[in-house]
C-alpha cells in the first residue's frame, strides 16, 4: 500500500510525495522547489519516477528542470492547455484522460478545473485527490484567470466525488481560511469544532491536510453555496451569486 507524505516548501506549500514501502519509486506533485524534493528523496533512499503538475504557477513548477537533470527518465505530466507555460513537461493530459502508473499500480483520472488558472487540472485515484490550488480546506483558490462561474462549476465537479475523497491541496492555508469561513458562517457548529481541531494540529506543527470531502462539504463555505440559510445571510438568491459574493469578500478579508 502506498503512502502520501507532505514535503514542506517555501512558506506554506506542500509538495506531495507518493511511494510504497517495498519500492524505491516516488511520485511528487507540483514540485516548486527542487531542493526540498531532493532532500526528501535522499533521506528516504527513493528515486523520482513521476511528476504530476496541476497548473503553471512557478511555486508549483520551478523545480521541474532541476529534477529532470538529476533524474533524466522521470515522466513529467501536466495540463495540455498550459503546456506552453510549463517548461519540462514530457506528457500532457486533458479532462477525462487516464494516467496509468504501473510502477505504483495506480491509475489517475484527470479532471479539468478552470478557475484559479484556465488550464488547471486535478488528478484523482480514489480516495486520493491532488487538486492543486482549486479546493483548499475551508477555502478555494483565487481567480487569477477564470471567472466565478468557471470556478463554481469546477468545485461542483469535486463536490460530486465520494465523501471519503482525501483532499491533498498544495498550501497550508487552513487556519486563515477558517477565519473567513467563521465570518461567513459563524453559527456552523461543525466549522467551530473543525477550527479547534486544526488549531491544535498547527500548534503541534502538524499539517491540517489531507482533509476529507465530507468534512469540506460540512465546513467550507465555498462548497455550501446551495445552503439556503447561507444565501439568506449573504442576501443572495442563487448558489453562483453566493459563491461570487463570498469569493469577492474573501479577496478583501482582513483577519
Amino acid at each position: 500500500m502506498y503512502q502520501v507524505t507532505p514535503i514542506p516548501a517555501f512558506d506554506d506549500n506542500y509538495i506531495w510525495a507518493l511511494s510504497a514501502p517495498d519500492s524505491p519509486n516516488c511520485l511528487v506533485v507540483d514540485p516548486g522547489c527542487a531542493d526540498s524534493v531532493m532532500h526528501y528523496l535522499t533521506s528516504h533512499k527513493l528515486q523520482l519516477h513521476t511528476i504530476l503538475i496541476t497548473h503553471h504557477h512557478k511555486d508549483h513548477t520551478a523545480g521541474i528542470n532541476t529534477l529532470r537533470k538529476r533524474f533524466p527518465t522521470v515522466n513529467v505530466i501536466g495540463p495540455t492547455a498550459e503546456q506552453q507555460r510549463i517548461s519540462g513537461l514530457t506528457q500532457t493530459v486533458t479532462d477525462g484522460d487516464s494516467v496509468i502508473l504501473s510502477a505504483f499500480d495506480l491509475s489517475f483520472k484527470v479532471i479539468s478545473l478552470p478557475g484559479h488558472t484556465l488550464g488547471h487540472i486535478a488528478f484523482y485515484s480514489a480516495p486520493v485527490l491532488f487538486c492543486g490550488d482549486t479546493l483548499f480546506s475551508a477555502g478555494c483558490g483565487r481567480l487569477f484567470e477564470g471567472s466565478p462561474k468557471q470556478m463554481w462549476q469546477s468545485l461542483q465537479k469535486l463536490k460530486d466525488l465520494p465523501d471519503d475523497t482525501q483532499i491533498y491541496c498544495t498550501h497550508e492555508y487552513t487556519l486563515a481560511n477558517i477565519k473567513f469561513a467563521l465570518y461567513a458562517e459563524p453559527n456552523n457548529s461543525a466549522l467551530v469544532e473543525y477550527a479547534a481541531h486544526c488549531a491544535s494540529l498547527r500548534q503541534q506543527n502538524l499539517p491540517t491536510l489531507p482533509s476529507s470531502l465530507a468534512t469540506e462539504k460540512a465546513i467550507n463555505p465555498f462548497l455550501r453555496c446551495d445552503n439556503k440559510t447561507l444565501q439568506e445571510k449573504w442576501q443572495q438568491d442563487s448558489a453562483l451569486g453566493l459563491f461570487t459574493a463570498l469569493r469577492a469578500a474573501k479577496d478583501q478579508f482582513k483577519s
